[in-house]
């Protein structure tokens, strides 16, 4: 998880977001990623994913740690997630266990079918629409591209990534993806509580 708001704290926003989910009935609906730059010491990433995992868990909210598989585990997070360039998925199973929720990286149901076949739990796919969180992307896929990969794999769990906003997160699911994640349409809003809300209204 990254914000780009000067003085915000990602334990802030995580909180304010939980804090909302809460009053809203929705935390069953919220997954944390703990996500760092490649920079950021594993001991720091660790210190982060144990933060992040004490206010997750009292409220039943799924914890998974981005690509350092290690960290997940140290911590005791409910999973991790790998990308394209990260551990195979196969070897991110054996590492996470069978009772482990993982997440891959896809971008259209050939690799979405292969990661199924590895063990991945649910597929990250996008980027949905342009976005300034994450350079370096490939162009974005729209929602009728995300929904052709879910409709590829109707037995795993698609969530859409990448410029995910309120304005634009309903047509995702109404294309197929079974949920959507988001770093700087919360972590970036003057008010992540609400930036929280105003999603999981959209979503319900």
């Amino acid at each position: 998880m990254t914000d780009a708001r000067p003085g915000r704290r990602p334990l802030t926003v995580v909180a304010a977001a939980i804090g909302v989910a809460e009053r809203l009935g929705g935390c069953h609906r919220l997954a944390v990623q703990v996500r760092v730059e490649d920079d950021v010491s594993d001991r720091d990433a660790y210190e982060l994913a144990g933060a992040v995992l004490e206010l997750c868990r009292p409220h039943g909210v799924l914890c998974l740690v981005n690509d350092r598989l290690h960290v997940a585990l140290a911590v005791g997070a409910d999973g991790g997630h790998v990308g394209a360039d990260d551990l195979p998925v196969a070897v991110a199973r054996k590492i996470l266990g069978p009772a482990g929720v993982l997440g891959a990286t896809c971008r259209d149901s050939a690799a979405a079918r292969a990661a199924r076949r590895a063990g991945a739990s649910y597929l990250g796919v996008g980027p949905a629409f342009e976005t300034t969180t994450k350079t370096g992307l490939p162009g974005p896929l729209g929602p009728a591209a995300v929904g052709a990969v879910a409709a590829a794999v109707p037995d795993t769990p698609v969530v859409a990534i990448g410029g995910v906003t309120a304005g634009n997160a309903r047509s995702l699911i109404d294309a197929g993806a079974a949920a959507v994640a988001v770093v700087g349409a919360v972590a970036a809003a003057g008010d992540p509580g609400r930036a929280t809300a105003d999603l999981l209204r959209v979503l319900a």
